[in-house]
């Protein structure tokens, strides 16, 4: 089947390697930086995440369902033992646990001329009622309140696109789930008596500014985490995952690590069991999202910069 996903990535790692102008950033780091870059994967193709490096996929899990859920205090991530917030939360230095309104916020109780908006419940209705609008988006970059948080979202924005399967599609859907035997005739009414969804759903995010070796692999887990999540909860199938990302860097003192990634060979990627759905992600917890058959290369360590 091959993996395109880790493909994709060392090919963007070597691009900002070669072509890449050296940068000052607030950090005082340092970085090698492109501007504009996109990344496309079949889901059907496997999950998203890297196989060249270990993802810390409960991180990834737990970070979403912070967003999720609507919180914005560092104690559920901490509760996760989920620490990639810390630095941030240090450098503000606020003691109250809370990172302000960032992107649980935003999601789930935008502050409104008429009341609070719940950008992901308004998503998912318009999903299931109107699935051909093109006003299927939600926003976490919210100007008024940029400067309450301890940082501006870097993934700001994303939206979603669907379209009807063909009959094809839908019989080898019923064919891997092993709805009906090999051979036997099949009728779009098999198909919709047996649930045999009707619809795929895209999700492509943007993104300002692209910490590419330690952040953004977890941004592509993240939104192909979500992206099923989506799916499930309108009855569709997951179809493609698109990142649209604009300073696309690495710091100066991640490129011998990038180099390390570039040399290895990619193995397939895993599937995802769940069954979460948005109107039960308050109950939810990382062992709810099983990863089957990734197999991966060891981490390589790089400082984060904050």
């Amino acid at each position: 089947m091959g993996n395109e996903l880790d493909r994709q990535y060392k090919e963007l790692l070597e691009t900002i390697i070669n072509f890449g102008v050296v940068k000052i950033d607030r950090t005082e780091t340092g970085t090698k930086s492109v501007f504009g870059y996109t990344i496309r994967h079949n889901m059907q193709k496997g999950f998203p995440i890297l196989t060249t490096k270990k993802v810390a996929w409960k991180q990834v899990t737990s970070e979403l369902l912070w967003f999720l859920t609507g919180q914005t205090n560092i104690d559920f991530l901490h509760k996760h033992n989920n620490h990639i917030w810390d630095g941030d939360y240090k450098k503000s230095g606020r003691t109250d646990g809370e990172l302000g309104p960032i992107y649980g916020k935003q999601w789930r109780k935008w502050d409104g001329v008429n009341g609070r908006i719940d950008q992901i419940d308004n998503l998912v209705r318009d999903l299931k009622e109107n699935p051909d609008s093109r006003r299927l988006m939600v926003s976490a970059w919210n100007v008024g309140e940029l400067d309450q948080m301890v940082l501006p979202p870097c993934h700001y924005g994303f939206q979603c696109w669907t379209r009807e399967l063909t009959f094809n599609e839908r019989v080898e859907i019923g064919t891997k789930t092993g709805l009906w035997k090999l051979g036997q005739t099949i009728t779009p009414l098999h198909c919709d008596s047996l649930r045999i969804p009707t619809r795929a759903i895209s999700l492509m995010w943007n993104q300002r500014s692209v910490d590419t070796f330690l952040g953004l692999p977890f941004n592509i887990s993240s939104y192909g985490l979500l992206l099923h999540i989506l799916a499930n909860e309108c009855g569709m199938i997951p179809d493609e995952l698109i990142g649209n990302l604009g300073d696309t860097h690495l710091y100066l003192n991640h490129i011998e690590q990038a180099k390390e990634q570039i040399s290895r060979t990619p193995y397939e990627l895993p599937t995802l069991k769940t069954d979460v759905k948005i109107d039960g992600i308050c109950c939810a917890t990382p062992d709810d999202f099983i990863l089957e058959g990734y197999q991966y290369h060891p981490t390589i360590k790089a400082p984060l910069s904050n």
